[in-house]
């Protein structure tokens, strides 16, 4: 798969991703978005072997698209626990 296919594949999982995880801060953007699916294949690519032992080869079929947008899935949720952990909501009960 291509420089460009790649982009392009990461930018969707990434946007699925972001659609399904979803939170009051889904604004990351398409770099962001781009960013989290390329590293997600990578994540998913990573857990498909250990769950499977077997490799898998990214082509742009459909079962890859999976794998990536459930890495990217578990990458984003990841980031978010991760990040939301330090956060403290000043506001009242009632306003939340």
């Amino acid at each position: 798969m291509g420089f460009f296919s790649w982009i392009v594949f990461g930018a969707i999982a990434g946007w699925l991703a972001n659609v399904v995880v979803g939170g009051p801060d889904r604004r990351g953007g398409c770099l962001f978005s781009i960013l989290v699916g390329v590293l997600g294949a990578a994540l998913g690519g990573f857990i498909y072997r250990l769950a499977t032992g077997n490799e898998r080869s990214f082509e742009f079929d459909f079962p890859s698209f999976g794998v990536a947008i459930l890495g990217s899935i578990v990458l984003l949720a990841l980031l978010r626990l991760v990040r939301g952990s330090g956060r403290r909501d000043s506001r009242p009960p009632s306003q939340r």
